[in-house]
């Protein structure tokens, strides 16, 4: 596995899955990793993040889980991407269709088939498969055009919840990452019209 890409993989795993799950045991039990686990420019904001997540583990809680990514009546911050770039909210809307299209194109199956893929902890998967594959195409193009125009937003959203400070600290961790890359790579994000 390429190094880059383990960061994005963890990232992915807590955003997708429950805390309780057997996948996210390794990472909650060991969140300095997540500091280790790429070249952070930031490195003193990663580790104050780090810091809190640890002493927030708690409300890491599969009840805050569902939550913030299920739903129990209306999502604070909607993890699919379609919310975001459809009008009306709905998930599976055209931009879903478009990431499905790049997808197939690059070769990315995830066999996941009760939830939209442009899942953000999905998505993260997708990049650290680009990653490995060292497809630097396509993770521009999977960067730019489907996941950086709008997961700003979101992670904005799941930032300021207040159910999970946990969940809170990730989004941070996760924005940080995602701002670097775009940095490193000299990403220029067309901005788009986003609903949510």
């Amino acid at each position: 596995m390429n190094n880059l890409a383990i960061l994005p993989r963890a990232l992915g795993a807590l955003f997708y899955y429950a805390p309780d799950e057997e996948i996210n045991l390794a990472t909650l039990n060991s969140l300095e990793s997540l500091a280790h686990a790429y070249q952070w420019q930031e490195l003193e904001s990663v580790n104050n993040l780090i810091t809190s997540l640890e002493q927030h583990r708690y409300s890491a809680t599969k009840y805050n889980f569902s939550l913030l990514f299920e739903g129990q009546g209306s999502l604070l911050a909607p993890p699919w991407g379609s919310v975001y770039q459809n009008r009306d909210n709905l998930v599976m809307g055209d931009s879903t269709a478009a990431y499905y299209q790049f997808l197939n194109r690059v070769g990315i199956d995830f066999e996941i088939k009760n939830q939209p893929l442009d899942h953000f902890g999905l998505m993260m998967w997708a990049m650290a498969l680009l990653i490995e594959e060292g497809n630097q195409v396509a993770l521009i193009e999977f960067l730019s055009v489907h996941l950086l125009p709008w997961s700003s937003r979101y992670l904005e959203l799941l930032a300021s919840n207040t159910d999970s400070q946990f969940y809170a600290d990730l989004a941070s961790l996760a924005a940080l990452f995602l701002n670097q890359v775009k940095e490193e790579i000299g990403l220029n994000i067309e901005p788009i019209k986003l609903y949510k």
